[in-house]
């Protein structure tokens, strides 16, 4: 079975030829080969995991046998296969549940373009969670953001424009920032793969001087990657990317894009910087109360949207602090908190942004609030997709997001001290918060209207992408510990 360690670097370029070849066939023949070769990913992570779990051990992929520093490694461990998993399925039920979508936002000629770019992304997306070196990272990266701005600009409204150019400008900031860092501890160290870096460095951190150096350069990488996931106060291009974008642009966005940053940020901090070392470092507490601002502030900006899509995206800016609340707590409790709550959060926001313009469509094509009053009775199907996630993002037991919650609280009760009281404060403020917004939208969409509409049904396009996110959700939640010790596994191998 070793064949299997090939398929980490299959994916990425299989992502690659598939790009190109979209861009060959028409609209139609391009989704149906996306859909068939996504499947085919599904199968060759589903192999990877199974493999790496079975074994306990990570496997690492050199590319054309360079040595360090020059060098190109892809790694593969039981962390990395999972994430790759949740992506690509979450994935694969964006371009099923959106494609509707996709042929009325879209000129007919461009939608080849569209899935090629899809595709593109998607190989940025598992290079950046295989990679083993810091300039591969670097370079995905880039990949990630330009593709990120192509599925966003290709809407061709006037507010996906501004909002592509925006979220382009301060992606390109960030990336500069990150490429900063990244030449800062090659100059130091010599290395681009990281473990011999974290050799390095391990080395160099008792200098004082050198680890002036080395606090600097981890903080502009934490900065860079900070501003291209979202961070508070970093957070604000988010309702305009996420609200103008098409459903399933909106979907691999905020579940998808941002994640995968933040996946890259941990690695570095678990195989570059080395987790003893980081956590000496004042960066740690710095991100834990930028992350427990996201949190409040995201969800107070949530309350006072007044589109359904801006609430949606306001409230991924507060789960994205949950995540950096859950890095700086630190410890492997903490880290897995934060990686759980990746997976989580990758599920449930991208079936809200698919089901969303559902409810607008019977609802005079308005996301506003106050238009939105019986679109549930109106579509059951969406309403229904729309109510199991919103239980899952108040918090409620049996889906992912309570597991995650709780996952934060353990965390913090590991730690103690007055990082367990602040923890435990913006947990109870942001899921009362949570609750008001979302609860309040569900009183909305399922108020019967003066006028009752005509009921809505959907295809097994959208309604098995909706039930696969859905049993994901319920799985998390149910079998969270199950996924626990897969990531402490991982994090495990990291060492």
């Amino acid at each position: 079975m070793d064949f299997i360690r090939n398929f980490p670097m299959f994916s990425v370029v299989l992502s690659l030829f598939s790009g190109v070849l979209c861009t060959m066939l028409r609209g139609k023949t391009a989704k149906i080969y996306t859909i068939i070769y996504e499947c085919a990913l599904v199968a060759m992570v589903s192999s990877v995991l199974w493999y790496t779990a079975d074994a306990g051990k990570s496997f690492t992929y050199v590319l054309g046998e360079f040595p360090a520093p020059w060098g190109n490694e892809l790694r593969a461990g039981t962390l990395e296969a999972s994430l790759a998993l949740v992506f690509i399925v979450v994935m694969l039920c964006a371009v099923l549940a959106g494609q509707r979508y996709v042929q009325e936002d879209m000129d007919e000629s461009k939608i080849n373009i569209y899935y090629a770019i899809v595709n593109l992304m998607t190989a940025a997306l598992m290079a950046m969670t295989w990679t083993n070196d810091i300039f591969s990272g670097y370079v995905f990266l880039e990949i990630l953001t330009l593709t990120s701005c192509g599925v966003l600009i290709v809407r061709e409204i006037g507010r996906t424009t501004l909002a592509a150019v925006r979220y382009m400008i301060l992606n390109l900031v960030g990336s500069g920032l990150f490429l900063l860092g990244v030449v800062l501890l090659y100059d130091i160290t010599g290395n681009l793969l990281m473990v011999p870096m974290r050799a390095e460095i391990a080395m160099l951190y008792q200098d004082p001087g050198a680890k002036t150096v080395l606090i600097m350069a981890t903080g502009i990488l934490t900065i860079g990657l900070s501003i291209k996931s979202g961070l508070f106060p970093f957070h604000y291009w988010m309702p305009d990317t996420y609200g103008w974008a098409t459903p399933t642009s909106a979907a691999l966005l905020s579940s998808l894009v941002s994640k995968s940053y933040i996946f890259l940020l941990i690695k570095i901090y678990w195989r570059v910087i080395g987790i003893d070392i980081f956590t000496d470092m004042p960066i740690r507490n710095i991100v834990f109360v930028l992350g427990l601002c996201g949190m409040i502030f995201g969800s107070v900006s949530a309350i006072r949207a007044e589109n359904i899509n801006r609430m949606v995206a306001f409230s991924s800016a507060a789960q994205i602090g949950y995540i950096y609340m859950g890095i700086g707590l630190g410890g492997t409790a903490g880290y897995t908190a934060a990686i759980f709550h990746i997976m989580a959060h990758a599920v449930t926001k991208s079936q809200l942004f698919l089901t969303t313009p559902r409810l607008a469509d019977v609802s005079g094509d308005s996301l506003r609030f106050k238009n939105l009053q019986g679109c549930a009775l109106a579509d059951p199907n969406a309403g229904l997709f729309f109510l199991l996630p919103s239980l899952s993002m108040i918090g409620i037991p049996i889906f992912a997001g309570f597991s995650s919650k709780l996952f934060f609280a353990m965390a913090a009760a590991d730690r103690g001290g007055i990082k367990l009281i602040l923890v435990m404060l913006a947990l109870a403020a942001s899921s009362l918060l949570n609750a008001m917004y979302f609860i309040r939208t569900l009183i909305r969409i399922y108020t019967p209207a003066q006028r009752a509409a005509a009921k809505v049904r959907h295809g097994l396009d959208y309604n098995i992408p909706m039930i696969v996110l859905t049993l994901a959700n319920l799985a998390m939640g149910l079998f969270s510990w199950v996924f626990a010790q897969v990531i402490g596994q991982g994090l495990g191998m990291f060492m």
